[in-house]
């Protein structure tokens, strides 16, 4: 080594370490106890989210609801039955004189009017009919004048003592006998017309036609049509006759229904009163409002079989919504609550208390209050007790809800029914506002 270069490295002393490397040493451990803490905090925090927030804790955020304020109003009360339509009339329109039908002169489901033709029978073996009849009143008509003159000149001779008295004895019998073929003619002529009548079949009163049971060319009775037995409306059979058609009153029509008995006692009442109550007609899945009417009559007597009473309603059904053996859902009226409360149906809840509402309290926090629902009606349920008038109810993000949570409300229900959004509830004592 040079000694001119005393400042020289040593080529065999060791290589001292960078500094970065120590740096380094220490960065890994501090990682590792950094992810440990993150762990640990994600852990808590799920848990923490799972539990929800528990009463009496103040949670960070205020829960996003809609609510609506509790309110007085006059409340229809309905009672829901299964009824069937049926017609106000059901008639089969049968032929009254045997012969060959010539015309069918209605169509198949059409409304018809009273004493409009529906069929015709061929007249003309009637109309001979007829004119015999005339001919043999004739006859007995112009024999009962001959024999009244005779009469009246067998009596001049009597009077001058010119023929027995017996003569005259046999022709007023015999003017007696002519006046009573007459009376018999008259029957037999006015029976003749009135068949050449039935041999245009009419509607007997109004109502709708039902399916062509029979057509033109068959020979039909009052029976039926000749050697056959169709089915009549419904399916079932007169003995083996066949209608010409089946007409249903349909305008207006009928609605029976039975309820059970502890449900008729202010309803008989009502009816033996005089007074009638409304009554709706819905859609079999209770979604279409289908005919609006008034109860008419109840039955003489409970079935003992069901412990129920049958009802009848009527309905005018203008425009037709309603048609024989249609099953329906019936709404009877059978009064009104005034001045209940009432809250949206969506605010109640079922769970452990029973059912309950959340009341938003003037802390802008809410509270379990357990309730009794009354009747329903519209989307409002009337609250029996355990709840009072003007009190915010939530309607909206129930089950995001637990006692004491702190909400918003973003939406609700004034008064007047209308949205008002964003809008703080109002108490009788406080004014929720909007939580920061």
């Amino acid at each position: 080594m040079n000694a001119s270069q005393p400042n020289a490295p040593d080529p065999h002393s060791p290589t001292p370490k960078p500094a970065r490397n120590r740096t380094r040493a220490w960065l890994i451990p501090g990682l590792l106890v950094a992810i440990v803490v993150v762990a640990v905090l994600v852990v808590t925090h799920r848990s923490g989210a799972q539990d929800g927030p528990r009463p009496g804790v103040r949670m960070g955020g205020a829960v996003p609801v809609s609510a609506a304020p509790s309110r007085r109003e006059d409340v229809p009360m309905w009672i829901s039955a299964l009824g069937t339509v049926t017609a106000r009339n059901l008639v089969n329109v049968m032929p009254r004189v045997s012969g060959l039908l010539q015309s069918v002169n209605y169509r198949e489901g059409q409304m018809v009017k009273s004493g409009q033709v529906l069929a015709v029978i061929d007249p003309r073996p009637f109309r001979i009919a007829v004119e015999q009849a005339r001919g043999q009143l004739l006859r007995d008509e112009a024999q009962l004048v001959g024999a009244r003159r005779d009469l009246a000149r067998y009596k001049r001779l009597l009077a001058q003592n010119s023929i027995a008295a017996q003569q005259v004895d046999d022709e007023a019998a015999l003017v007696a006998q002519y006046a009573a073929a007459t009376v018999a003619d008259r029957a037999v002529l006015d029976n003749a017309k009135l068949n050449l009548a039935y041999t245009r079949i009419t509607a007997p009163m109004s109502g709708l036609a039902g399916l062509r049971p029979v057509d033109p060319g068959n020979m039909v009775t009052p029976a039926g049509v000749a050697g056959q037995g169709a089915p009549l409306a419904g399916g079932s059979t007169a003995g083996g006759a066949t209608p010409i058609v089946t007409l249903a009153q349909v305008q207006p029509i009928t609605v029976t229904f039975a309820l059970p008995q502890k449900q008729i006692g202010p309803i008989v009442q009502t009816l033996l009163a005089g007074r009638s109550l409304p009554v709706e007609a819905w859609d079999a899945q209770g979604q279409r409002l289908l005919a609006t009417g008034r109860l008419l009559a109840a039955d003489n007597a409970l079935n003992t079989a069901t412990g129920t009473l049958t009802f009848k309603a009527e309905f005018a059904n203008t425009p037709p919504s309603l048609y024989p053996n249609q099953f329906v859902n019936i709404r009877l009226r059978e009064g009104t609550l005034h001045r209940a409360v009432v809250v949206p149906s969506t605010a109640l809840a079922v769970g452990a208390p029973g059912t309950y509402v959340y009341v938003v309290g003037r802390d802008h926090r809410v509270a379990v209050r357990k309730v009794t629902p009354g009747v329903e009606d519209d989307g409002q349920t009337v609250i029996r007790s355990g709840l009072g008038a003007g009190e915010w109810v939530v309607t909206d993000g129930l089950d995001r809800l637990r006692a004491g949570a702190r909400v918003r409300i973003v939406a609700g229900r004034g008064q007047d029914g209308t949205a008002k959004p964003r809008r703080a509830p109002r108490t009788p004592r406080a004014k929720p506002g909007t939580a920061g």
